[in-house]
């Protein structure tokens, strides 16, 4: 198992052509997927090419590089946006996977469960891919395509994750449901962005995961919040009608398909206030 480690990203993308390794970075989920005396032909690791971590601000937004860990999430300095993310990023398993994961795998593992997903959609984020052939963006949105399937060739990996600006005044929160408190997968999540002008909802985004194959964000109940006072949150019915027509959740140890359903218009209804205390 050849294991190339670059400092640069075009002897990584040489390495991609040439090669096809499998990447990785934390490997918090690569390891622990083994089977017994598994082996791969050749891994890439991308920790050590410079640029790769870190988070920036751009003249358009933000720049989260691929091999940013959760706990550099945590650490930075970022508008109350961005709280969502923070606290998805203290559910990102235990200390230790938080110390180590990265944001990029977290996305490239493409879990209906993954924490990171729901926040990062909620920020209108998009992903950066490189290969010696160029670069190119797409949304998160369009980035997983299902459980485990990303829109990535062989030849390609993430560069970065990209935030466009964001009111100053937004704020934001996260929910996370799972059979104990911590080190557990999510039965639902929720996440959500608000920004309240003069006590009214001027701009929501919701997303839920662990209810579909790839996280969701939930454009009629957005659309629904949209002009409401905050005041009048606490009784509205979150789940009435198609606000929830973009979850298809199943039946699993964890919980039903028609649980899932019922707690997720909870959380939604949880989330979305608990954002605009902070205004």
């Amino acid at each position: 198992m050849p294991y190339l480690a670059p400092t640069n990203q075009d002897e990584a993308f040489g390495f991609l052509k040439s090669d096809h390794p499998r990447i990785v970075a934390g490997g918090t989920d690569f390891f622990p997927s083994l089977r017994q005396g598994e082996v791969h032909e050749n891994l890439l690791d991308i920790s050590r090419i410079t640029g790769m971590r870190g988070i920036t601000r751009t003249d358009s937004g933000w720049r989260i590089g691929a091999a940013t860990t959760w706990t550099d999430i945590v650490r930075a300095p970022l508008p109350a946006a961005f709280d969502v993310l923070k606290m998805a990023a203290l559910e990102v398993g235990s200390l230790q996977i938080q110390n180590q994961g990265t944001v990029a795998g977290n996305l490239c593992n493409a879990s209906p469960a993954a924490d990171g997903v729901p926040p990062l959609l909620v920020l209108d984020a998009a992903v950066e891919l490189g290969s010696s052939s160029g670069l190119r963006t797409i949304a998160l949105a369009d980035f997983i395509l299902g459980v485990r399937k990303i829109d990535m060739t062989p030849e390609e990996m993430v560069v970065a994750i990209h935030i466009p600006d964001i009111s100053s005044t937004a704020t934001s929160a996260f929910s996370k449901l799972g059979s104990r408190k911590h080190l557990v997968i999510s039965i639902a999540m929720v996440a959500a962005v608000v920004q309240v002008d003069a006590g009214k909802l001027a701009d929501v985004r919701i997303a839920v995961g662990s209810c579909s194959p790839v996280a969701r964000r939930l454009p009629e109940l957005e659309a629904r919040l949209k002009g409401l006072a905050v005041k009048e949150l606490a009784q509205l019915d979150f789940g009435s009608g198609q606000a929830l027509a973009p979850l298809t959740p199943i039946t699993d140890v964890r919980g039903s398909a028609e649980y899932r359903l019922d707690v997720v218009a909870e959380l939604c209804r949880r989330v979305v206030i608990e954002a605009c205390r902070g205004n």
